[in-house]
């Protein structure tokens, strides 16, 4: 019998290696625990099993020859719901694609299949990625592994969810204000959101497509960086995507934080943080004052702005992302109506109410006489955080803040106000804002639910924002 609780990528990679497990029966425990754990979890909307046992028996066939296999091949691995995979539905968990099948892989399915990963399945997140607790789905309403009666986080709650149940080692999500991270915070996991343009979004639903990124879950900071090596590169499919490249081995080179510089950003400790959670973190900072590290507090006047800047943007990129759902494609509807009552029928019927919520939000900022007002203004403040996120990292090489100002909430507790579901994010929106590298660290707490520490980076420095967070895990 395997425990799947212990399972990391590297550790998995090792007893593949050594032919101490198989894949297939590896891949086959899986669903088995599957069918048993996710009765109550509600991580998974679709299991793979057929395709996927078939791709654990050429991995077996490539360690009986003695071929060389990458450091995914074998690891069974959850993909949200809202990236593409090649002849299998993709709901972005909305009734309005609930029969859609893709017709190719995203590119970062792509590369997991080349290195010969594992797809269990995939897994159940907000409506189009929109919420902060997996309760806007149009199929189920995900639970936090940890305590049952509580959310996983949003968006990608049941790719975090997946992971901290072991019904998955790894698995991929989106995030566009948090959606990796909060997540992550909430489910005890390490939550990565890369650079923006540092992960192709080819066949990623587009929610908003500035902010949006693909991020990975994970149990460790090195299956982290082991993720990202795999998914990372440029794209010809996807213009915004940039020649990253990230090497794992990079992360383990730096042997003390002497002559590292980390920024505490002022504006995320004031008076209304939790006092635990302050205290909790303040204890982490010292560590990584022990390793060497030179801290200094750092002031972001303007990232107190970047929710409701985000919100405005997000709504207004959104409305019209989604204004391709109208009942002619992607669905089964019959053309026998007028546009007006197709439109009525298919998005007013199929959309949930958060969607509905936002894409008017877009519609009203993007508007004749409200352009000016709000959206353009939203785009000159989003030009002032970014300015300041640079000039602190002339000072810093990396700035730390909390993940989320709780822990994980009850279900149920913020659906009826919105604003307060959305003050969840505020503290992971700024680097999505400002397109910037971005990791939660679990903070483990005995007898109470965990939550996360955030440490963000300058563009595309992955390497060295993995590096402090490899060496802070293994102190921690």
């Amino acid at each position: 019998m395997i425990n799947l609780h212990d399972l990391t990528i590297k550790k998995t990679h090792d007893l593949l290696i050594n032919k101490e497990i198989s894949a297939f029966h590896l891949t086959k425990e899986f669903f088995d625990y599957i069918e048993q754990r996710d009765k109550k979890i509600g991580a998974y909307l679709s299991l793979h099993r057929d395709e996927a046992l078939e791709q654990a028996n050429e991995i077996d066939k490539k360690i009986s020859s003695k071929e060389e296999i990458g450091m995914l091949a074998g690891i069974p691995i959850a993909i949200k719901d809202n990236i593409l995979v090649k002849n299998h539905t993709c709901t972005s968990g909305s009734k309005i694609l609930e029969n859609y099948k893709a017709t190719y892989d995203a590119t970062v399915i792509k590369k997991l299949k080349k290195s010969g990963a594992i797809i269990l399945g995939k897994t159940n997140l907000d409506e189009f990625a929109m919420g902060s607790s997996t309760e806007t789905s149009a199929f189920q309403i995900t639970k936090n592994p940890l305590d049952e009666t509580c959310v996983p986080g949003g968006s990608s709650g049941g790719s975090a969810a997946a992971v901290a149940s072991h019904q998955a080692i790894a698995s991929l999500g989106s995030d566009t204000g948090g959606s990796v991270r909060q997540p992550a915070s909430f489910c005890g996991l390490v939550g990565l959101k890369p650079t923006y343009g540092a992960v192709s979004r080819f066949g990623l639903a587009a929610l908003a497509s500035s902010l949006d990124q693909i991020g990975t879950f994970t149990k460790t900071v090195e299956d982290a960086a082991l993720m990202l090596e795999t998914i990372s590169g440029e794209d010809k499919n996807d213009n915004t995507s940039m020649p990253f490249t990230f090497k794992t081995s990079d992360t383990k080179n730096l042997l003390t934080l002497k002559g590292i510089k980390i920024g505490i950003i002022k504006e995320c400790f004031d008076n209304n943080l939790n006092p635990e959670i302050k205290t909790t973190i303040d204890a982490n900072i010292k560590i990584l004052e022990d390793l060497g590290a030179e801290i200094k507090t750092i002031s972001l006047p303007h990232i107190a702005a970047s929710l409701p800047c985000y919100y405005i943007l997000m709504p207004a990129e959104a409305s019209a992302n989604l204004a391709r759902y109208d009942g002619l494609r992607y669905a089964n509807s019959k053309i026998d109506k007028n546009l007006k009552d197709l439109y009525f029928e298919h998005r007013g019927k199929n959309f949930g109410q958060e969607v509905r919520r936002r894409i008017m939000l877009g519609a009203f900022v993007l508007s004749s006489g409200y352009y000016d007002a709000y959206y353009l203004k939203a785009k000159k403040v989003q030009q002032l955080i970014k300015d300041e996120f640079r000039n602190a990292f002339n000072e810093c090489d990396v700035l730390i803040s909390p993940t989320t100002p709780s822990e994980a909430f009850k279900i149920g507790e913020k659906t009826q106000d919105p604003v307060s579901m959305y003050l969840s994010d505020i503290f992971t929106v700024p680097a999505n804002i400002a397109g910037l590298p971005a990791i939660s660290l679990p903070i483990k707490r005995e007898n109470a639910l965990p939550y996360g520490l955030q440490l963000t980076a300058k563009h595309f420095d992955e390497k060295t924002l993995l590096a402090i967070s490899y060496l802070l895990e293994k102190a921690m």
